[in-house]
């Protein structure tokens, strides 16, 4: 592969981002400028992962593309490999940062839940669903920037945990209306919630407290993801910045204006602010 197409690869990656999931986007802004290309090369391999059941109508063209994926990594692509920009950008960094390739593995096989319609078990299930995915995120962030697994394992585990399921709250009303939920099903039983009601978008109290116990599990790892991130070196916390906008996601379910089937974006101007704001907060600079 030429510079030029190195360059263009490079490129295609970070606007998928920006496009696609402009938080992580904003997070490799912060970020030792030798690490971005890498990061958004596993942030756009996230992206197309996340993306594949939107662009599907039945669960085997999804399962198709997922093992196109999982063929990539292990080198047994079918032709295509080296013309697709993200596959080529992320085996680059899969090589110069020496990212384990079963983490990788583990986060498309997560994957595959969402190209189905059955809901979220329990507790349990949704913590090994997110361990595989935001936590694997944050855990390979944080190889690219320099930190070892031992270091920052733990914190990786919390911080994916506390925003999983924070973006599991805002992801409700979206997945409702395709009769998704991954809010365990013990938890919505727990508080008396009617899924089929959920499905057709009604917002009732037991919906409202089930999203609040959920929320109420997140909160301890977030706490405790903040508290771990003073054993990394100040110039390695950027990666975890989405934990600011974590926190606010968190404080705003319960509002009793706040509709949980209806979706509040936040804008990239804020998304930029709530972060520079957090980066140069004790937390992060030390």
């Amino acid at each position: 592969m030429n510079d030029t197409t190195k360059n263009t690869s490079a490129a295609f990656c970070a606007e998928l981002v920006r496009t696609h999931d402009f938080g992580s986007y904003a997070t490799t802004l912060f970020a030792p400028l030798r690490c971005r290309r890498a990061l958004l090369a596993l942030y756009a391999f996230n992206v197309e992962i996340v993306r594949v059941r939107e662009q599907i109508t039945q669960p085997l063209a999804g399962e198709v593309r997922l093992q196109w994926w999982m063929d990539m990594l292990a080198g047994a692509g079918h032709g295509g490999v080296e013309g697709n920009p993200v596959a080529a950008e992320l085996l680059l960094a899969i090589r110069d940062h020496d990212l384990p390739v079963e983490l990788l593995r583990r986060l498309i096989e997560a994957h595959q839940f969402d190209l189905y319609n059955d809901p979220m078990p329990d507790m349990a299930a949704l913590e090994q669903y997110l361990a595989d995915t935001s936590c694997a995120l944050f855990s390979l962030s944080s190889r690219i920037i320099g930190q070892r697994p031992e270091q920052t394992d733990h914190l990786a585990r919390h911080a994916g945990l506390a925003s999983g399921m924070a973006r599991v709250i805002a992801n409700f009303g979206f997945d409702a209306s395709r009769r998704q939920s991954y809010v365990p099903l013990t938890l919505l039983e727990q508080h008396g919630a009617d899924l089929e009601q959920m499905f057709t978008g009604r917002d009732t109290p037991p919906v409202r407290a089930a999203i609040g116990g959920l929320a109420n599990e997140a909160r301890p790892h977030l706490k405790a993801a903040l508290g771990l991130l003073s054993d990394l070196p100040p110039e390695s916390r950027g990666v975890y910045l989405p934990l600011a906008l974590v926190r606010r996601a968190l404080d705003d379910v319960g509002g009793a204006d706040i509709n949980p089937f209806m979706p509040r974006p936040v804008s990239r101007l804020r998304i930029l602010w709530i972060m520079w704001r957090a980066s140069r907060s004790k937390a992060f600079r030390g």
